[in-house]
């Protein structure tokens, strides 16, 4: 039997099939346009909908997807906010985001009532969108390797401030519009606004910590996240507000339990960007009447206004900023640039308000908060703002990097190849989930898992367990969007086929899991991973994992003394660094003062090293301190092998000290060696590094240690 081919559309199988064409080549012809996703799929909505061709209806399959879409958009938006960022510029974020709410806010209102005659509740909505905005511009700047400028800093901490009010504003504008007006009115908003906040905010926060702690299967994960923002959105409508608030405060909620290279982020980014955002910009298309623009100056006169008002307030407001905290001119037409984009919030407001039926006029005709003219008005501000965000944020970039395209170094850095053993599934994926955490994807950072077999032993079943566990890795890995290559080596001695592995294939650092002391005379790190330790230069990374990273609060990482003069140590500084951007966490160091001294003086240099950093004078200092370690931290211990200048008696404490920590994930670091670094080789090259500026320091402490070698 042959199904007609009528319009509109109503079998589902050809509107999927329409849909998922519409989806993949519509970005493919954008990207060459230069011309934001967002809009394209706006328009395509507008073409094949009622208003246009008529070829799909928005029925209820429609609503349902795009529903789904305008929450997950809105719960995407409050976790991919950098929370870390925020909290380098505290203080400019706040006052920038106060700034850019309250000065399209006011001109916004005024504008709406007294020149377009909009009533002050329909204004004040208005208002809220223009105070709203998206941050278009940052995948330029993530492409340019430039995220760290401190006006960057500032605008992304704002927009948390900014968009919070803005949907805290357009929560209180629905609720009086479908209340009555009163104190018990005001009295119980508040209340149910507290409870509401309470839960989102404190409690969700708590269970996710609990769940994620004690639940590894993906797939489980996922759907509690996807059940986070459902129940959150369902608590907003019991609380008086729109679902898209509770929406986008989970995801500001469970947004550092879920690291921005893991498998759970690629997984909820992937299926939102792939089905769900699409379909409801789509919807979104399908309601809009283009048609309007030619039926009189109306539509055209609103969309005039709302792009003018939304641009002055966003550049008011980045002037402002500029000339409050000193900042460049370049600064001030980057921080434009970034908040200009009119997009996610604004797009979930127009429609919150348009759905809002207010009452029918004389011809039954819907008389909605906003009107079809204020909808068509709003798609032309979101491609005009759009569009200004892109080119200014690029001039800005470009000024920035001084007319280059390529991202800007502060000194070369190469790329490392990470290795992970692997032969015990159980603590697979925590090990490969530390390799992700501290490779950097953007520098070429490569990713290798390895399977040592035995030549000693009848190795067929061991090939096959080995290749078992290389198939689970590359699994993991493409989960996450990170390629693993697998290795397989035939070896008489386990630690030997890794250390020659490492040797052959240009290996810069190992990550091993810590084993389990089989006997009292069993040493704390195992004769595999000593072997390995006294025949390797490269960095190596053990691992001890008892809680999953997702709960991790602070990472706490601890130095040696001596540990600045180690060739290791500024690359350490670096992984740790993209560890804890990966992280969304908080970082500690404890240290010797003179390691601290030159610490303090590296992170002036790079804002990427936003550590804490806390001096110490001896181990039972630190030790005798109960606030310094929690439960839920994860201890990051830098050690030192024998022989090396960082090297000491104390090093010697540390698996003592760490056996005191049950309750923790350990990491211990062995920094990378070179044969110059090496006691009792040659020594020129460290000592006259250019990376150690203070040489005569350097020779002060090389001669104590000469002096109590000598001693031994």
């Amino acid at each position: 039997m042959h199904e007609t081919l009528t319009l509109p559309l109503t079998n589902p199988v050809f509107i999927f099939t329409l849909v998922l064409l519409i989806i993949l080549f519509i970005p493919i012809l954008l990207n060459k346009l230069k011309i934001p996703h967002i809009v394209g799929l706006i328009l395509a909505g507008s073409v094949i909908g009622p208003y246009g061709f008529n070829i799909v209806t928005r029925d209820a399959s429609v609503v349902l997807f795009g529903t789904v879409g305008i929450l997950y958009l809105m719960f995407l938006a409050g976790l991919e906010m950098d929370l870390q960022d925020f909290k380098k510029q505290k203080r400019k974020s706040i006052v920038f985001g106060l700034y850019t709410f309250a000065i399209p806010m006011i001109i916004g209102t005024l504008s709406s009532y007294y020149y377009l005659g909009f009533s002050l509740i329909t204004s004040v909505l208005l208002a809220s969108m223009y105070a709203s905005h998206t941050l278009i511009g940052y995948p330029i700047l993530q492409k340019l390797g430039i995220t760290k400028n401190s006006a960057i800093n500032i605008t992304v901490g704002g927009t948390i401030i900014t968009d919070v009010l803005a949907l805290l504003v357009l929560a209180v504008i629905v609720a009086m519009v479908k209340g009555n007006i009163g104190l018990m009115f005001w009295l119980q908003l508040v209340v149910s606004l507290a409870v509401f906040m309470f839960i989102i905010l404190y409690l969700i926060p708590i269970i996710t910590k609990q769940f994620l702690k004690n639940e590894s299967d993906e797939i489980a994960r996922y759907i509690y996240v996807l059940f986070i923002v459902f129940v959150s959105a369902v608590l907003a409508m019991v609380a008086g507000v729109e679902p898209i608030i509770g929406a986008f405060l989970a995801g500001l909620s469970v947004n550092k339990f879920i690291p921005r290279n893991s498998s759970l982020m690629n997984r909820i980014e992937f299926i939102g960007n792939a089905i769900f955002i699409p379909y409801f910009l789509l919807g979104i298309g399908m309601i809009i009447n283009f048609k309007i623009l030619f039926l009189g100056p109306e539509t055209l006169k609103i969309a005039a206004v709302m792009t003018f008002i939304a641009t002055l307030g966003k550049w008011s407001a980045a002037r402002l900023t500029q000339y409050t905290f000193k900042l460049s001119k370049n600064d001030g037409l980057m921080i434009f640039g970034l908040s200009n984009g009119q997009a996610a919030a604004t797009l979930a407001a127009v429609v919150v308000g348009y759905n809002i039926i207010l009452g029918t006029d004389a011809n039954g005709e819907a008389i909605r908060l906003l009107s079809e003219e204020v909808l068509n008005g709003t798609i032309i501000m979101i491609i005009i703002t759009c569009s200004t965000a892109s080119f200014a944020t690029y001039k800005a970039a470009m000024q920035l990097t001084g007319g280059k395209l390529e991202p800007i170094a502060k000194e070369p850095i190469k790329f490392s190849k990470f290795l992970i053993p692997v032969s015990n599934p159980a603590t697979l994926p925590f090990l490969l989930e530390i390799g992700m955490s501290v490779m950097n994807k953007k520098k070429g950072d490569q990713l290798f898992a390895i399977s040592v077999i035995s030549d000693s032993e009848d190795n067929e079943e061991k090939l096959a367990n080995g290749q078992k566990l290389l198939n689970e890795a590359m699994k993991i890995g493409a989960a996450s969007n990170v390629p693993i290559e697998p290795l397989i080596r035939f070896d008489l001695n386990i630690a030997n086929g890794i250390v020659y592995t490492m040797r052959e294939a240009e290996i810069t650092d190992l990550i091993i899991g810590l084993h389990n002391r089989m006997s009292f005379t069993d040493s704390f790190f195992g004769n595999l991973t000593e072997s390995i330790l006294s025949n390797s230069k490269q960095a190596l990374y053990i691992y001890k994992p008892i809680i999953p990273l997702a709960v991790v609060e602070n990472l706490v990482i601890i130095f040696p003394e001596n540990a600045e003069f180690e060739p290791g140590f500024y690359k350490i500084l670096r992984q740790l660094a993209v560890f804890k951007k990966n992280k969304q966490t908080n970082a500690i160091i404890y240290a010797y003062e003179n390691t601290a001294k030159v610490l303090e003086s590296y992170k002036l240099k790079n804002s990427n090293l936003d550590f804490s950093i806390m001096p110490f004078t001896t181990w039972g200092e630190l030790l005798n301190d109960t606030n310094a370690i929690k439960t839920n931290d994860l201890i990051l211990a830098v050690s030192a092998r024998k022989n090396t200048i960082s090297y000491s008696e104390h090093i010697e404490l540390i698996p003592r000290v760490l056996n005191m920590y049950n309750h923790n994930s350990i990491l211990i670091i062995y920094p990378e060696q070179t044969d110059s670094a090496i006691m009792g080789s040659h020594t020129t090259e460290i000592l006259f590094d250019e990376n150690f500026a203070d040489q005569g320091r350097i020779l002060y402490k090389f001669g104590s240690y000469m002096n109590r070698f000598l001693k031994k």
